[in-house]
């Protein structure tokens, strides 16, 4: 078993280089199914998630060449079966997006039930809304979806809620259908808008992403042989930022947009940090106890739900009591278990908690519950007197690359250790 040892208190300050978004490159991988041959791709982060996805795309006939750590090149123009390894698009939540491409492009598709991160109910019935009403027949049985269309037709979406997945899901099933999609109420987060460049790089035609509507007109075939380069991760930007503000460091975050993250400035400069914005790489600093604070997650461009940990780390070291609500889901608080082991105080209730601010954290055995919670116990641990030892580490390997050799460029006294 893995573990990450963390020693602190550690002021963290220097230079950090934020990897490919996750969240863009798990929807843009699936998505090259669509095209009848080649195309490469940059900037992708070496995450597990990314590596398992390489391995059902391949069970699918794609091949797929390692041009390096962060590029590949994948030729589509053999897809030899319809049916998905179940035991591994099981796995995370992204491989819903193998049901659209490939309804798509051969008409029909058996995958497992996604699995991920445990945050509460994460149903995909606005994905299967959207499937059937291009024409797709959708049925759930005993944990494997089966999707099949005998020609997708273009149609009128709305979605019941803003979903980002679902919003990708039925983009991607519409981009071949015959006619026009129209997506109302359609999620506005920088990896939406980072799949549609990239189909429209390969030809499709898609008109209004980053908007609440989208609108595709279908095409008879993506052309491929082209490269695209998959847009910085705001969330692993902004699991530094926050970084900057819990240890009173001060880091210069490169290869970000920083538009992108305004939800977050907007709030570091409320409590108490100082943020300069360059462009493309955004700096901050902070040489004081941060301000207490209220938060709500909001979709884009509200305060991401995917930092919302991150900041719960620097509201329980902050003067005075905050409050963070969250609104997408229903059990996003159980790192709250783990930050009171180091002497948080927090009460977590429902959707709402309250963080009484302490003046310092220490060091204890602690586990990762999910992906952004294992990033946010890095950043307490950092923070923190004394030795953090933190399990789980599975969660943390899913969607930040290299995080521990990341932390110690940055002066962070943290080791991957096997027991």
């Amino acid at each position: 078993m893995e573990k990450l040892v963390v020693k602190g208190p550690t002021s963290l300050k220097g230079e950090v280089t934020i990897s490919g978004a996750k969240n863009a490159a798990v929807a843009i991988l699936p998505s090259t199914l669509l095209i009848d041959g080649t195309c490469t791709i940059e900037n992708i982060p070496n995450i597990s998630d990314i590596q398992i996805l390489c391995k059902i795309l391949e069970s699918l006939g794609s091949k797929i060449t390692w041009e390096n750590k962060n590029t590949i090149t994948i030729d589509n123009t053999n897809i030899t079966t319809t049916k998905a390894p179940l035991d591994l698009t099981s796995k995370f939540r992204a491989s819903y997006y193998i049901i659209g491409s490939m309804l798509g492009r051969m008409g029909e598709i058996e995958v497992g039930m996604p699995g991920g991160c445990k945050l509460g109910a994460r149903p995909i019935d606005q994905h299967i809304k959207g499937f059937e009403l291009l024409g797709a027949n959708v049925s759930l049985e005993k944990g494997t979806i089966y999707a099949k269309a005998k020609k997708l037709k273009g149609n009128s979406v709305y979605m019941d809620i803003v979903s980002v997945g679902a919003t990708i899901n039925v983009m991607l099933s519409a981009v071949l259908a015959k006619g026009t999609t129209i997506i109302d109420n359609a999620a506005k987060e920088p990896h939406v808008v980072d799949v549609a460049n990239f189909l429209n790089t390969m030809g499709a035609d898609i008109r209004g992403a980053g908007t609440d509507v989208i609108k595709i007109n279908g095409v008879e075939k993506l052309h491929g042989d082209a490269t695209y380069s998959v847009v910085p991760d705001q969330i692993e930007a902004g699991t530094f930022m926050l970084a900057a503000v819990a240890t009173r460091g001060d880091l210069l975050i490169k290869n970000c947009i920083t538009k992108h993250l305004e939800p977050l400035t907007a709030k570091i400069i409320e409590i108490g940090g100082n943020v300069e914005d360059n462009g493309d790489s955004i700096r901050v600093w902070c040489n004081k106890r941060p301000n207490k604070a209220i938060i709500k997650t909001l979709p884009y461009p509200g305060f991401p739900t995917d930092l919302q940990p991150q900041m719960g780390v620097v509201l329980s070291l902050a003067n005075g009591t905050s409050t963070i609500n969250e609104s997408i889901w229903d059990s996003r608080f159980q790192y709250t278990d783990e930050l009171n082991k180091m002497g948080a105080k927090i009460t977590a209730q429902g959707k709402s908690a309250f963080f009484e601010g302490v003046k310092k954290l220490h060091g204890a055995p602690v586990y990762s519950t999910d992906l952004r919670a294992g990033a946010a116990l890095v950043i307490a641990g950092t923070a923190a007197e004394g030795t953090t030892e933190i399990y789980n580490l599975q969660h943390i390997d899913r969607g930040y690359e290299n995080i521990e050799e990341k932390f110690r460029k940055i002066g962070a006294k943290i080791e991957r250790v096997t027991e």
